[in-house]
């Protein structure tokens, strides 16, 4: 007599079950204008919050004009300055100086980032030293890049690299660590070699750990650059945002300070407004972690 198959068609719906959960679950993507609410109008409400707190402090001096001005005073210098186009020209000294340095710097710690997490005897060599470099202030640099390279742009980049490189290479090891062992041993039972599997295995694999430190690189990067601008001040560099906030601390000018650190802060934001945040959002919707974003 043939036995019931009950017990067969449970485990069947369990299995079914199980397979269901890990599949992906359709989502509606938001419409266009709701994703614009989410990101432009949290922070344009906080930012009309800030000026309106600032206003209050400055109409009840609490503290004199020459440390907190008022916001029409700090707007009106950054409206000067756009109006005769000095905020460009700004910007543009200090944005190619940061991006080329960085660009250098992804260059130098991607390999850099390969050997410590691939090679033991260089892990346990400079490991620590770049962890240690990592959380060195920049500035300490600066004064020493002086005197190796003179005041020029050679002293510039040398400090945006010691500031890029450390984190690009530490959030490299960090990917690679995290990647499971199985993926490195089906590269090698199908043939790949160190530099094919490094480019097709531990790299894609260690992206999103990568891409962590390539966006605490660019923000190393920005940071040193300011602090070598303030510092490093020549004719023959021009003028960045970081010598125009030294002008306004020289002049004891409250408002050409305040506006130049808002103009430095803008383009932070801007930078991982445009760059950063859509890379992020391509590598979580292609690993599927659309809840994420």
């Amino acid at each position: 007599m043939p036995q019931p198959d009950g017990p067969v068609d449970e485990l069947d719906a369990v299995g079914s079950g199980l397979d269901a959960l890990d599949a992906p679950v359709g989502e509606r993507r938001p419409s266009f204008w709701r994703r614009f609410a989410w990101g432009f109008l949290p922070p344009v409400v906080a930012l009309v919050l800030l000026v309106v707190v600032w206003q209050i402090l400055w109409a009840a001096a609490y503290w004199p004009e020459a440390q907190l001005p008022a916001p029409l005073a700090v707007w009106n210098e950054f409206w000067d300055r756009l109006t005769d186009g000095e905020v460009f020209g700004f910007i543009w000294t200090s944005l190619h100086r940061a991006a080329l340095g960085f660009a250098a710097g992804v260059v130098i710690g991607t390999p850099l980032g390969l050997l410590v997490a691939k090679v033991r005897v260089v892990r346990a060599a400079i490991g620590p030293l770049l962890t240690g470099l990592q959380s060195l202030p920049s500035v300490a640099w600066v004064p020493a890049a002086i005197l190796w390279f003179g005041i020029n742009d050679a002293a510039i980049y040398f400090v945006v690299l010691l500031g890029s490189v450390p984190s690009i290479a530490n959030g490299l090891v960090s990917g690679i660590d995290q990647i499971p062992p199985i993926l490195p041993r089906v590269g090698q039972v199908m043939g790949a070699r160190r530099l094919a599997a490094a480019r097709h295995i531990l790299l894609p694999a260690a992206l999103p750990g990568f891409l962590a430190g390539l966006k605490q690189g660019w923000a190393f990067s920005w940071r040193s650059l300011m602090a070598a601008e303030l510092i490093a001040l020549s004719p023959q560099l021009g003028v960045g945002l970081g010598a125009y906030l030294n002008q306004g601390s020289s002049l004891n000018a409250i408002e050409k300070v305040i506006a130049a650190i808002f103009l430095i802060l803008l383009v932070g934001i801007g930078i991982e407004l445009l760059v950063f945040r859509p890379l992020e959002r391509a590598v979580l919707r292609a690993r599927g972690l659309t809840s994420s974003l």
